[in-house]
């Protein structure tokens, strides 16, 4: 699955998920670009991957910011004309019942999980459209498939990125361009490890494979849809959760 000759950006990329996945298409000779909100990570995420031979430059960036969205957009395109591959991983949440939630927590939880995907998308898009190519990879999670208790909100952001996806696979089919949806299950990363330890050992107990996903196994399935042996494949979501969340 080579990506030489082929730039991405991924969002989240100082850790966990993100990190994993900027590694994996640098692997596979894409010129990256590393965002994150995490300057500093980013830059010494960027500096592993170009000590092992990739080219990896890091960017500072708050996807909430819909004017610093639209700021990297032009310096990215600035650089290297557009993007082939836009990876968009950046995600928070926390553990809490609903009626709980302040409406602070709920607004940060919308704008970076749902709202900073959608906004990514309209500002990287347009050179992919004057091109005819493109892949869009967005990450939700398995709570905008299932639900998740103490995490209504998030899911229902999550939820949003799923049928954001999937609309968009349509408007943009036209111009030969991919968008898919990778659904993670509970995953060895920084996020999770905060959470209670009652709720992890809960999660390992349920989970057919009895072991959480690493962020390199959530990592291999962006890299699929990233890649030309996706090129007939838009639209789709992929649960990549050990099996927690089968369905017929």
């Amino acid at each position: 699955m080579r990506l030489d000759g082929k730039t991405a950006l991924v969002t989240g990329s100082a850790s966990g998920i993100g990190k994993a996945t900027a590694a994996a298409l640098a692997a596979q000779g894409a010129r990256l670009f590393l965002a994150d909100i995490n300057e500093n990570d980013a830059v010494k995420a960027a500096g592993e991957i170009n000590r092992a031979g990739g080219q990896a430059e890091a960017i500072g960036l708050d996807v909430t910011d819909r004017v610093a969205i639209e700021a990297t957009a032009l310096r990215v395109h600035g650089k290297a004309g557009r993007l082939d591959i836009l990876v968009n991983a950046a995600g928070w949440d926390r553990i809490e019942p609903f009626m709980d939630n302040t409406p602070e927590f709920i607004e940060k939880v919308v704008a970076l999980n749902y709202l900073g995907q959608v906004y990514m998308a309209k500002a990287f898009l347009p050179p992919m459209i004057e091109a005819g190519r493109g892949k869009i990879v967005n990450v939700a999670s398995d709570a905008g498939r299932v639900g998740s208790t103490g995490e209504t909100v998030y899911a229902g952001a999550k939820g949003g990125v799923i049928a954001f996806t999937k609309s968009l696979a349509r408007e943009m089919a036209r111009h030969n361009i991919c968008v898919n949806c990778i659904c993670p299950g509970p995953t060895d990363t920084p996020l999770f490890q905060a959470q209670p330890e009652r709720m992890k050992e809960a999660l390992l107990r349920v989970i057919p494979f009895r072991r959480l996903a690493r962020p390199e196994d959530i990592a291999n399935a962006i890299l699929f849809f990233s890649s030309d042996r996706s090129s007939y494949i838009t639209g789709q979501v992929l649960s990549v959760s050990g099996g927690l969340t089968m369905s017929g």
